[in-house]
């Protein structure tokens, strides 16, 4: 006897790569939706993986000692106090929409436990390279809790662009739903590079599986289905509702034009820049847009040598880079150049759109770097120090919040961890972050220990 969803389950399982996702769907619409509490209706987040140096870009030290003190200098903006480097001149025309938050702080120098930590709200000093795969065992990113507390819909609620983090053949711990399940995992548009892990539900059928196929399956469904109606007296027209979801979302046009960059005309194109971190930007606008809930954008340097670089991570000497400093790697194109343009051209199309109040956008890294400039004129790991942006979502602009000493070193007026910067993120999206989810043997665990940092909003 064949019960209907064991059907469905299996036959998702086939390769079609979506039709598993009808009952997962069916009980994301038994979730509570959430009290309104910010004014954001999607998120973008943009990693800066490595550790941007908060002293050469949002929170320069005029008048530190020499060695410690940016070779950059600090220029005016459009908001009167708040200034940032030269190499950023774009940007510092839209300080009006962003908050500034120069205290955000953590305890770990080391990447991989820094990016779970940022990105889950928990920590796990035991993940180091290479023994940091992402597991079903471990707590969800905050995109994939997002994506939980969203409401079904033709739209993945969570994408990531242009790949997840990761590299040697490994996708870092913290990028997806952990024991949420993969119902909740991110759309990722590319795996990441030379992983051992596929990408999570990516947005093409597989190679054996033309529309047609797929076309053929959902006939075969709907044939075992009517055969097993009489085995299932309840419940079989909402089925049918979720089946028609998992569908729409493998197969609807709507998903897939939210791609194509073609469609948007060639000056904008110009002015996020032609680049991957521009079309990154301009396409995660595209995705809110489109209706999807979470648009994670990772930032990493694919090498001539085919390796990944995070580039924030500007220590200086890299060889695949060519061996250059660590401040000649901040002028390159894939550091402050193309930020500057692709984050002013967000900001500004997000406000010419009429999006932005109901868009937060979210910059940070997973540390910052060292007051201390190093012998290859770089800086090095940092986790007491970094500077983060938000935009958007009921944030009021043109402000910064907590400050740090005279080195940029340590902060010392309202310190934000980890778990208070994703209080914030949930906040804004109206999630309350002390919201319970279950594991796999549903049991419940508190979204986050974090406290939103409510000032920000107006």
């Amino acid at each position: 006897m064949l019960h209907r969803r064991d059907a469905m389950i299996r036959l998702g399982q086939l390769g079609a790569g979506g039709l598993a996702l009808p009952t997962l769907l069916e009980a994301r619409a038994n979730t509570p939706a959430p009290a309104k509490s910010g004014t954001a209706d999607s998120c973008i987040f943009i990693f800066l993986w490595g550790g941007p140096p908060q002293q050469d870009m949002w929170d320069m030290k005029p008048d530190a000692p020499s060695g410690i003190k940016s070779l950059f200098n600090p220029i005016d903006t459009a908001v009167p106090g708040i200034r940032v480097c030269d190499q950023m001149p774009l940007f510092a025309r839209h300080t009006d929409k962003v908050a500034l938050v120069r205290s955000l702080s953590h305890a770990d120098n080391n990447h991989e436990p820094s990016v779970y930590h940022m990105l889950t709200g928990h920590k796990d000093p035991t993940l180091v390279s290479p023994r940091n795969p992402r597991k079903r065992s471990h707590p969800p990113s905050f995109a994939s809790a997002l994506a939980y507390f969203a409401k079904p819909s033709a739209v993945p609620a969570n994408v990531t662009i242009p790949r997840p983090v990761g590299h040697d053949g490994v996708t870092y711990a913290g990028t997806y739903a952990g024991f949420l399940g993969p119902k909740y995992d991110p759309l990722e548009k590319l795996a990441a590079n030379k992983s051992n892990e596929p990408a999570a539900h990516p947005d093409v059928l597989p190679p054996d599986v033309t529309q047609t196929r797929l076309a053929a399956r959902e006939g075969l469904l709907k044939l075992l289905q009517k055969q097993d109606a009489h085995l299932q007296k309840t419940g079989g027209s909402e089925l049918d509702d979720f089946r028609n979801q998992a569908m729409q979302m493998i197969a609807a046009p709507k998903v897939r034009e939210a791609f194509d960059l073609n469609k948007e005309p060639s000056r904008l194109r110009d002015h996020y820049g032609r680049n991957e971190y521009g079309e990154s930007f301009l396409l995660a606008r595209r995705l809110v847009e489109s209706g999807v809930k979470v648009v994670s954008v990772v930032w990493l340097y694919i090498m001539p040598n085919g390796g990944v670089a995070n580039v924030w991570d500007n220590h200086g000497g890299t060889g695949g880079l060519g061996s250059i400093t660590g401040y000649a790697m901040l002028k390159e194109k894939y550091c402050l150049p193309p930020l500057d343009r692709a984050l002013a051209a967000l900001l500004e199309d997000l406000s010419d759109r009429g999006m932005l109040e109901r868009t937060l956008v979210a910059v940070a890294g997973e540390f910052g770097r060292t007051p201390k400039i190093n012998k290859d004129m770089g800086r090095d790991h940092w986790g007491a120090a970094q500077t983060a942006l938000f935009a958007g979502g009921g944030v009021r602009g043109g402000q910064v919040y907590g400050k740090t000493d005279k080195l940029a070193a340590h902060p010392t007026e309202n310190p934000v961890s980890p778990d208070d910067f994703l209080a914030t993120i949930y906040h804004a999206m109206g999630v309350d972050p002390t919201a319970m989810i279950p594991d796999r043997e549903n049991r419940p665990h508190r979204l986050c220990d974090g406290k939103p940092v409510t000032s920000l909003f107006s």
